[in-house]
């Protein structure tokens, strides 16, 4: 399981990434890499990036529970 969510983590930088070029730049770099914003690869990968960002939302529970442990 701790695979799993280094690869999600690793997928939601890769999105925040992205979303910074796009906000600075003008440039989305998956769909530019992947033929397009359009293009069925790149519709996957923003597909794959979103379910990891869903995933991500796992790890608030996480990090309670090792400030609580912590304390």
């Amino acid at each position: 399981m701790k695979a799993l969510n280094v690869i999600f983590l690793i997928l939601v930088i890769i999105g925040a990434v992205n979303w910074g070029c796009i906000g600075l730049f003008g440039t989305d770099v998956v769909g530019t890499i992947l033929g397009g914003t359009t293009s069925v690869i790149s519709r996957i990968v923003y597909t794959i990036v979103g379910i990891a960002g869903l995933w991500s939302l796992s790890f608030f529970g996480k990090v309670d529970d090792k400030e609580e442990q912590a304390s």
